[in-house]
């Protein structure tokens, strides 16, 4: 049975084999020059941003600063994760989309459904990438909003992890998806039926953005491993049918 993390590896080993490479150095390039503009950004502000969030500990929990602090430092590395992952990612859409098609092509010997052409997919590559958002940000918002209320507050870390893995799974599961004509709100289905290897591949591919500079190059692998589970996993799955009824 393909696990995530053998999914992993092997989509790190494809995507850097001949005849693959040469659709994984551009979005690196872009990705490298956001990501030193952010974590410029993100290192001059860090400070002020924890000032700011620990003024707002109320006096009769000023005992427990030795835990709140902590926890408000791990959640607010976790917004910016977030942020900084949400742009690149936006980003780089258009071309992880090709580079999940080639994958496929190269891996199940036949072409994803998708025919469209190469400016409309990059278009439409961006669309989808603005309807993750919708989903994401709201979530996001409401995590951002637990994260400020003393007590409720201590789970937070835990709730900003498992929101990870979920979404780290459909940012680079809905690749091989949509280049399918699989819709997200199908795609957010067949995620669900298969909660134990979607949420074990998202938070593996959480622990790799987690690596400074390494994940930029090893986040194309994560798109061949999406398409890999997707073989694997999710293509056989009846469209449109909810979860509990499979």
């Amino acid at each position: 049975m393909l696990d995530a993390f053998t999914a992993l590896t092997r989509g790190t080993r494809l995507v850097y084999s001949r005849g693959l490479r040469r659709y994984v150095f551009l979005p690196i390039l872009v990705n490298l020059l956001v990501y030193g503009a952010m974590l410029g950004y993100v290192v001059g502000n860090f400070g002020a941003w924890l000032d700011g969030w620990m003024a707002m500990v109320p006096e009769w929990l000023s005992w427990l600063s030795w835990l709140i602090w902590p926890l408000f430092v791990v959640s607010l590395v976790l917004m910016v994760f977030f942020t900084f992952t949400l742009v690149t990612h936006l980003i780089a859409a258009p071309f992880y989309g090709f580079l999940a098609a080639r994958v496929e092509e190269q891996v199940s010997g036949r072409p994803p459904l998708d025919d469209r052409g190469l400016l409309r997919t990059g278009v439409d590559a961006l669309g989808r990438e603005l309807v993750k958002l919708a989903y994401i940000l709201p979530r996001m918002a409401l995590l951002f909003v637990v994260s400020w209320i003393p007590v409720v507050n201590l789970v937070a870390p835990l709730l900003w992890a498992l929101f990870s893995a979920w979404i780290m799974a459909i940012t680079y599961l809905d690749y091989p998806m949509d280049n399918n004509k699989v819709s997200f709100r199908d795609m957010r289905r067949r995620l669900g039926s298969r909660r134990w290897p979607t949420l074990t591949y998202g938070g593996w591919v959480t622990l790799i953005t987690w690596l400074p500079l390494a994940n930029l190059f090893l986040l194309p692998g994560a798109v061949a491993a999406a398409v890999l589970m997707w073989e694997r996993h999710y293509r056989g799955l009846a469209s449109g049918v909810p979860p509990q009824a499979r």
